[in-house]
């Protein structure tokens, strides 16, 4: 297959992806960012961690993408009370046979909501991550697999300190996303005005995609060349940020920790997925950079001298792209 008819294929294959965004346009406004990384993340098989204040459309873009898919969707409210068997199932005794059964719970869907995941305790974020993990829960002395495609789609605040709990560093590093979540502009918020000002139209997505459409994708993303340049470049990136003072000086002392080989992964696989919805049979740099900060920022832990000095990850990475040579 030649490179023109290949990406001629890209372009038929990937058509579900503007009609993913055409039907989210109905709900929610701008946050195109947001609406990317999401299509991304199907993709890729890979989780997403959307931080941001309340009111910024998080829940409301999940709830849209899962409206856009003919597969099963779930939305679990993290409580500090929330036990492991309400997010995984537990094992019920049937008196009549007998013996015991599993009742599942709702992380038995594709899509899953995990809404305020930081307000559960230890014992529910260690449960979930077997499952986002490994793709399968374990009641009693049995694992039962997960659905195929399997998606935690998380959100948090991050200015609420009361009745949260920080997720485990092993636990964020199974995102592949954490995309920070802003304000709008002050002509998309005009829009939300005009669109959710009325108590009695609610705009709601139409299925446009299956899991079928997904599956042929992904299939076809595995095509997409890495240039070995690129390959090293990616490479280096990821290890510049576990000595940082090895590419800029003034970044020595900032970093505890970088980011680990499964960053690594990450960004090669989401170079592909969105090369692919670019319609294009290769990764460029660029494509590199424009998700080096959404793979990267939770993944680098920073110092107490760092933070003193009100660094954040996003200043560390913005140095390590700007030092680190582009092929």
């Amino acid at each position: 297959m030649n490179t023109q008819e290949f990406n001629e294929q890209i372009a038929q294959k990937s058509a579900w992806v503007s009609a993913v965004k055409q039907e989210m346009a109905k709900v929610v406004v701008g946050q195109q960012k947001l609406v990317n990384r999401l299509i991304l993340s199907l993709l890729c098989k890979g989780h997403v961690l959307l931080e941001g204040v309340p009111g910024l459309a998080k829940t409301l873009s999940v709830k849209a993408l899962a409206g856009t898919m003919q597969a099963a969707f779930s939305r679990i409210q993290f409580t500090p009370d929330l036990l492991p068997a309400d997010l995984l199932g537990t094992m019920i005794y049937n008196p009549e046979e007998r013996q015991f059964t599993a009742k599942k719970g709702p992380v038995f869907a594709n899509l899953i909501l995990a809404d305020e995941i930081n307000r559960a305790p230890a014992k529910v974020q260690s449960a979930l991550l077997e499952a986002m993990q490994e793709r399968q829960v374990t009641l009693g002395e049995c694992s039962y697999p997960l659905p195929n495609p399997f998606l935690v789609l998380a959100t948090q605040n991050p200015i609420e300190q009361e009745g949260t709990y920080q997720l485990p560093e092993a636990q964020l590093d199974r995102f592949l996303f954490k995309v920070v979540v802003d304000y709008p502009t002050r002509d998309e918020e005009l829009k939300v005005l005009e669109m959710m000002s009325s108590t009695t139209a609610t705009p709601r997505t139409s299925q446009v995609v299956t899991v079928q459409d997904i599956e042929e994708s992904r299939a076809l993303m595995d095509q997409i060349f890495i240039d070995p340049a690129v390959q090293r470049y990616i490479v280096d990136l990821v290890r510049a940020t576990r000595n940082p003072e090895k590419v800029d000086t003034r970044l020595e002392g900032l970093v505890r920790a970088g980011a680990s080989p499964r960053a690594t992964i990450n960004i090669a696989l989401a170079a592909k997925a969105l090369a692919f919805t670019r319609q294009r049979g290769y990764v460029t740099p660029q494509d590199v950079k424009d998700l080096a900060h959404d793979i990267l920022r939770h993944r680098i832990l920073l110092s107490y001298e760092a933070e003193a000095a009100n660094k954040t990850s996003d200043n560390v990475i913005d140095s390590i792209l700007s030092k680190v040579p582009v092929p």
